[in-house]
């Protein structure tokens, strides 16, 4: 029987270059780098969520002299070569998304803790860039959908906390928004850790454990 990547939605050995499922377990002598890419992102992204907790809660995750800063960096670069991996292997959707959100941990790093209009403007583009993937999410499965509706979500979060800062830089952001915009991105983590996690196990028992 088959080991099934669940989080791609193709058993191993098929591939399908058109939803971009990175199903293949020996393509090109590679097996499916999906896995450590799902968890790196959820990692990643789960990191980024408690940076953006309020006072005193986040205040351990912020700043360029933090661990969390630099594991956002390694994450980023992770998330490259599997991206550039995926892409190799022709798997078009989970290769573009590891390779575009490696793209943008790696300028979020850059500008640290940076706000105002120019930020906006960065968060308004990539939650273009989320758009894009939503629309074409449900076809990778419902926790998919939702891991990609939960980061649109975020990225609007974070357009309008970048905003409030560009109008007034000496604004403060209410505990409330900070919670969401943390909670929101955790959820968003947990949920590619999740796909991560089914995807290993599932494989690992070669039959469907965790449903996704």
């Amino acid at each position: 029987m088959p080991a099934v990547d669940t989080a791609m939605g193709t058993p191993s050995g098929g591939t399908d270059s058109s939803s971009g499922a990175p199903g293949s377990k020996t393509t090109n002598g590679w097996a499916s780098p999906s896995i450590i890419g799902l968890l790196a992102f959820g990692m990643t992204t789960i990191l980024y969520g408690l940076m953006n907790l309020p006072k005193p809660y986040g205040n351990g995750f912020v700043g360029y002299a933090g661990i969390p800063m630099t594991d956002i960096v390694l994450g980023g670069l992770i998330l490259i070569l599997v991206g550039v991996i995926s892409l190799s292997k022709n798997h078009t959707f989970w290769g573009s998304v590891f390779l575009g959100w490696g793209a943008f941990w790696g300028t979020w790093a850059i500008i640290g803790t940076a706000h105002g209009y120019g930020a906006a403007g960065l968060a308004f583009v990539w939650l273009l860039f989320t758009l894009t993937f939503l629309i074409s999410s449900m076809k990778h499965g419902w926790m998919t959908f939702f891991l990609f509706l939960f980061l649109f979500v975020g990225m609007i979060l974070l357009v309008i906390e970048f905003w409030q800062y560009g109008a007034n830089p000496t604004t403060t952001i209410s505990s409330g928004e900070m919670w969401a915009v943390g909670v929101v991105w955790i959820i968003s983590g947990l949920i590619a850790w999740y796909l991560g996690t089914a995807d290993l196990t599932n494989h690992s028992y070669s039959k469907k454990i965790l449903p996704t």
